[in-house]
């Protein structure tokens, strides 16, 4: 339960989860039937504890495990983590949201009786997509926690490599409309496999 003084504060208002469902029932294609929808990205700008984040990826992993052979489950379900980007003011709600996330990700796995050793790459690169993916800032000012520019990447699939990534950085700046050019100096990154992104394998120069 918030304070009411953080309420008035923050404007802090959580959805609940039915409410979450219904709105997610509206873009059921893009989520769960539709072509490509692993790779449909979301980006919520007030993450709060990640309940939409968590609810899109649940329906992400049960949609790869209704659809797709066991096969490729481990490499489908890091792509869909890669798809589903967060922002969110409050330290305490980062937290929670970004453990929220990893929950539910192991949680697909264990029933699954897939190996979430917590050493394994499976688990190394869920974490660094979490950590990369779910930032803490402030979508308004477009400033991450230490004052810099907020910074994503786009986790693009190599056509024709099954289970190889492409990493390419961009800004949440680069992203509104009318934002005109980009001058930002981004990293440049190698091609490697989507459970190795963790070791952040920069392109040669």
């Amino acid at each position: 339960m918030k304070s009411r003084d953080r309420v008035r504060a923050y404007g802090e208002v959580f959805t609940p989860r039915h409410m979450v469902d219904q709105m997610l029932d509206l873009v059921s294609d893009d989520l769960e039937a539709g072509p490509d929808f692993v790779d449909k990205t979301f980006l919520e700008p007030a993450a709060g504890d990640g309940n939409f984040l968590v609810a899109i990826l649940h329906r992400k992993l049960r949609a790869i495990e209704g659809r797709l052979s066991p096969d490729v489950w481990a490499d489908e379900s890091l792509f869909a983590l890669a798809s589903i980007y967060g922002i969110e003011l409050l330290e305490d709600n980062h937290e929670e949201a970004r453990a929220a996330m990893l929950a539910e990700f192991v949680d697909f796995h264990t029933r699954n009786g897939i190996s979430v050793n917590p050493d394994s790459d499976l688990m190394r690169t869920a974490r660094f997509f979490v950590d990369t993916n779910i930032v803490r800032g402030n979508t308004l000012t477009g400033l991450d926690s230490r004052g810099e520019e907020i910074q994503f990447s786009w986790w693009n699939r190599v056509t024709h490599s099954r289970g190889m990534v492409q990493r390419e950085p961009f800004t949440l700046a680069s992203l509104r409309e009318g934002s005109g050019f980009d001058f930002t100096v981004y990293e440049t990154y190698a091609t490697c496999r989507i459970d190795r992104v963790h070791e952040e394998v920069r392109a040669s120069a």
